[in-house]
């Protein structure tokens, strides 16, 4: 037995591999897309030429992948290989799936993304950054005129805990210690709330003093100089989500900003998003497509093949089912079947074989037989006439002896062809031109039968046929000489050459009609049995060692024939134009 796989799969990766490339390639797009999303809207970058560089590298390796896998497509498609009409049928019944199951998404994302620019180009960000803004700062002033007048109206010196004007958060009174070198400041007084007391005077001059966070949120401070070595620091409270409120307003002014980058660059960025995270993965369920198509169709190749070559005669055929094949049972049927035919046929055919000898060897027993006859008659005829009548021996005996020798020479003519049809022929890898074989037969045959009439005019000479010259010879001597004996010597003798195509081969067709009576229907089905004759001279082995040496020449022959109009001979053999 042998094994049969019609083509090695050639995908560049299994589909095994192909998903777990998928399942990497979407990990990868959830851990850059959040970076990406992340730079994008909370910082505002723009992807630049380095980050589309290595973004896009992976969309280009898979597009590689793809073009090799297409161009093997359209090769296998120009080939007409077997099952690629119905891998390509299924290819775009995938592809039409692929297609409609993202074509709603990538729809309705585009326009969400579309709506999303439109509403970005709506909202009026510089102008609520702008007004907001200026409320944050006209509060602010309000509060510092309200200050201001609080502190033109209050005596501080006789302000105590319970009766701190409105909004004043505390009032801290600092002495200055000049005992010693370093100059050291002394909380000598507080009154209010612990979130303005200080630690020292922000300043030793008269004045407001210039805020700073977080030292200073929610309030306004102002120093005076109640003594010569005194700092008194006055807290006006702006309320606790001023600066909250401030710190908000910027932030959300960086956010617009963005948002800004963003709405100038929207086309860019889906741009990016589509080619980074969706058309890699739409290439790679193509891909994967592609290679569960080869999956799924060379089991069906492989049983196409093996199917023609069974039905060519090859019984010795098994195909591989491979480990997970979906068609493993049917392939594991189709090889079971094969083996029980061959088994049968070896059978059969050993039994062919035995009949066909038991029928060859009766056969060859009675045409054996039937030239013995006349010889021991010859022999016996001589003897007697020795003992009767010696002297008269020479009137029978040279016609006795030519009996003789013609009956031996019919026998060595029968055991030769015999012989010829039970050896083995080896096949010759010699060119031989078919136009000049033709010639030489026939030649001789002009005069020999001169109401015989060759038409030879559609003889190709330029074509060879791969057959030994001698063996050429054999088969049209014997077609010829058949032919004449069909018409009785006189009629119409047609031959022609053709080219025809045989699945992957050329071959020459050779064809020899005659004008005879044709054969009958009863001796069609025998004419090329071993022994079988209509001729009362055949010896019934001239067309089997044709069909013999047609068929180990790797060609065939059959015929057409009708009783009363003649019978045409045809022989295929492999053929190279000269």
């Amino acid at each position: 037995m042998k094994t049969i796989r019609t083509r090695p799969q050639y995908s560049i990766l299994r589909v095994r591999g192909l998903v777990f490339i998928y399942v990497l390639l979407c990990i990868l797009t959830v851990l850059f897309s959040r970076s990406f999303f992340s730079e994008t809207l909370y910082e505002g970058k723009v992807p630049g030429n380095l980050n589309l560089i290595v973004f896009f590298t992976i969309p280009a390796v898979l597009l590689f992948f793809l073009g090799i896998t297409a161009i093997s497509l359209l090769g296998d498609i120009v080939a007409r290989r077997p099952g690629i009409k119905f891998q390509a049928r299924l290819l775009v019944y995938f592809i039409i799936i692929v297609v409609f199951a993202a074509a709603p998404m990538t729809i309705v994302t585009g326009i969400s993304i579309n709506e999303l620019i439109r509403f970005w180009h709506s909202v009026e960000a510089d102008a609520a950054k702008t007004a907001a803004n200026s409320f944050a700062v006209d509060n602010y002033y309000f509060h510092h005129e309200q200050f201001r007048t609080i502190l033109q109206k209050t005596d501080w010196n006789k302000a105590l805990p319970e009766n701190l004007p409105a909004n004043i958060a505390s009032v801290q009174d600092f002495e200055r210690d000049i005992s010693e070198d370093d100059i050291v400041w002394k909380e000598i007084a507080f009154t209010g709330i612990e979130i303005g007391r200080l630690s020292a005077p922000p300043a030793q001059t008269e004045g407001y003093i210039n805020r700073e966070l977080p030292r200073d949120r929610g309030l306004i401070r102002y120093t005076t100089l109640p003594g010569i070595n005194t700092v008194r620091v006055i807290n006006y409270h702006l309320g606790e989500d001023f600066d909250i409120g401030r710190a908000a307003i910027d932030n959300q002014g960086a956010r617009f900003a963005v948002v800004n980058i963003l709405r100038d660059n929207a086309r860019i960025l889906i741009l990016f998003y589509y080619g980074v995270f969706f058309f890699p993965t739409l290439l790679m369920t193509v891909i994967i497509a592609v290679s569960f198509t080869r999956r799924v169709t060379n089991p069906i190749v492989e049983l196409t093949e093996a199917t023609r070559r069974v039905a060519e005669g090859d019984f010795s055929i098994q195909i591989i089912a491979r480990r997970g094949d979906e068609l493993g049972v049917l392939i594991r049927s189709f090889n079971a079947m094969v083996q029980d035919l061959e088994k049968s046929r070896a059978a059969l055919v050993k039994a062919e074989k035995i009949s066909i000898w038991q029928n060859m060897a009766q056969q060859l027993a009675h045409e054996i037989k039937n030239p013995l006859t006349p010889i021991k008659l010859s022999a016996e005829r001589i003897l007697r006439r020795w003992r009767n009548n010696p002297e008269q021996i020479g009137e029978i005996i040279e016609d006795s002896m030519l009996a003789i020798i013609q009956e031996t020479e019919g026998l060595s003519t029968l055991l030769n062809e015999f012989r010829t049809l039970s050896k083995p022929i080896e096949p010759s890898r010699a060119w031989t031109s078919i136009g000049e074989s033709v010639e030489e037969i026939t030649s001789p045959y002009h005069s020999s039968y001169p109401e015989v009439s060759f038409n030879t005019d559609h003889i190709d000479a330029s074509v060879n046929v791969k057959i030994d010259k001698n063996r050429l010879s054999q088969v049209l001597t014997n077609l010829l000489i058949n032919a004449i004996d069909a018409m009785d010597g006189k009629g119409v003798i047609e031959m022609r050459t053709d080219l025809v195509q045989k699945r992957e081969m050329r071959f020459c067709r050779f064809s020899i009609k005659d004008s005879g009576l044709g054969i009958t229907k009863q001796a069609s089905s025998n004419i090329f049995t071993p022994y079988f004759t209509t001729k009362e001279s055949g010896t019934g082995l001239g067309l089997p060692i044709v069909e013999r040496i047609v068929n180990d020449h790797g060609g065939n022959i059959w015929f057409n024939s009708a009783e009363g109009t003649g019978t045409t001979f045809f022989i295929d053999l492999p053929v190279s134009e000269g």
